[in-house]
């Protein structure tokens, strides 16, 4: 009886290397050994040849629940493995209350453990009222990092969160390397812009992005960034729509404070100038995408300004996108399908190592900002066997297809030359390149390991 459970052989993604022809030993759904040549005899193997065996992509930033609740985190690990996405971080802010008490913490984990085809990781937030005793008890659970915005999205689900009480958060968690995420919108401009454009019938998809100015993202941005200063602690830009953005988190950065910036992938991909006009409401994300900054956003992973890249998934219905005023429909689009084929498309049309950044933006650094490094984001001996093998080649991503039961996305018919041949997590095949092998309950939830 081999000693081996699973070996998988191809072209291998290492945090050191690129190796072609080698292979990956599994037992127990963890890495055990790594190497080329001669294959250690094994109960099950897995011929990858032609493909890169990438470490398993960890998507930093989702929303499973705003939707459908808990029971979204199904269909949301479903799309994910399809997207060889083999860790979600989902955001605390699910239907009908946010994760802000232990007790609706270990709800959730408890539907991780019903509904989850692959691996979660939780966000947990607060509210301006709740009991901030839980910070630490949520923090302790397991929680990998917090999230507040400064913009009221919905009241009760998705409140702003007053600066006083930001900068409680943030005192509470100073002397921990938990970071704190906001989403970046000042509000008062926001309204104060959104009512002058309807006012004057300003409300086409082609005036989001104008009716939500760059200045409101930097004004929210730079406060966030000296509470963090203030307080000492970890503060994290959860998306930047501009190189601006960037810029205000390494001037930051200099200056000693623990600052970063996140990058979301659709602002590598789309230009609003381009696009806004063909995909209308269906490109429509907060802070939106902007016109003429793509090739700027780019330079910042030249430029190490983006942590990671994630992609912001978020599970609305096409009909509540497609309404008369841009105004009235929800911001978010489904991403998890789409992540590693467009960021891989994106890099190797600028001629740049695709799979080894691809392995350092969606696997390594995220692990390692939540905490779950070496546990995840890096195919090396200890770690769980997860791994998503991608074939080169061109193909037409077709929307209707999708498994996270939305069946639309901005994305549909685009050109990819990355294709999601088979997703493994912990050593299990879920994702076989044209159906899932997986089953609900295979996902675990993965907590923030001490430092």
């Amino acid at each position: 009886m081999p000693e081996i459970d699973l070996v998988v052989s191809g072209s291998v993604v290492t945090p050191e290397s690129y190796q072609e022809d080698a292979w990956i030993a599994v037992k127990n759904g963890k890495i055990v050994s790594i190497g080329i040549g001669d294959k250690p005899a094994a109960e099950r193997s897995y011929d990858a040849s032609g493909c890169v065996i990438l470490p398993g992509v960890i998507d930093g930033q989702t929303h499973a629940g705003s939707q459908f609740g808990f029971a979204g985190l199904e269909q949301t690990t479903r799309s994910a493995v399809a997207g060889g996405i083999t860790t979600i971080v989902d955001m605390p802010y699910d239907q009908p209350d946010p994760v802000y008490t232990l007790q609706i913490m270990r709800d959730k984990i408890a539907a991780i453990e019903k509904h989850a085809y692959g691996d979660v990781a939780l966000y947990a937030t607060i509210t301006n009222d709740s009991d901030l005793s839980e910070v630490g008890l949520l923090r302790d659970a397991g929680a990998c990092a917090f999230k507040i915005s400064s913009f009221e999205n919905h009241p009760s689900r998705f409140p702003r969160i007053r600066n006083d009480r930001a900068l409680a958060l943030l005192n509470l968690l100073a002397d921990t390397d938990v970071p704190t995420g906001l989403h970046n919108e000042d509000q008062e401009i926001v309204r104060a812009t959104m009512a002058e454009f309807v006012a004057q019938n300003r409300t086409g998809p082609e005036d989001h992005e104008f009716s939500r100015p760059e200045s409101a993202e930097l004004v929210a941005t730079a406060t966030f960034l000296e509470m963090g200063r203030a307080a000492g602690a970890h503060v994290h830009i959860v998306h930047l729509s501009s190189p601006a953005g960037f810029e205000l988190v390494r001037r930051y950065q200099s200056d000693g404070v623990r600052a970063t910036g996140e990058m979301c992938v659709h602002y590598l991909h789309f230009d609003a100038a381009e696009d806004m006009t063909r995909l209308g409401t269906l490109m429509k994300v907060n802070p939106p995408i902007r016109s003429g900054v793509r090739d700027g956003l780019w330079d910042e992973l030249e430029k190490s300004g983006a942590e990671f890249v994630s992609s912001d998934h978020s599970a609305w219905p096409l009909e509540r996108k497609k309404v008369k005023s841009s105004f009235d429909a929800p911001a978010g689009i489904p991403g998890l399908e789409t992540l590693l084929p467009a960021f891989f498309t994106g890099l190797s049309q600028r001629r740049k190592d695709a799979p080894r950044l691809a392995a350092l933006y969606l696997s390594e650094r995220p692990a390692k900002f939540f905490g779950i490094w070496p546990r995840k984001g890096g195919i090396q001996v200890g770690a769980d066997a997860d791994f998503a093998i991608v074939r080169n080649e061109e193909w037409k991503f077709d929307a209707s297809q999708t498994l996270d039961g939305l069946n639309w996305s901005p994305y549909d018919g685009e050109i990819f030359s990355a294709r999601i041949q088979a997703t493994f997590v912990r050593g299990r095949l879920v994702w076989n390149g044209t159906q899932i092998e997986g089953s609900p309950g295979h996902g675990v939830f993965i907590p923030r390991l001490p430092s």
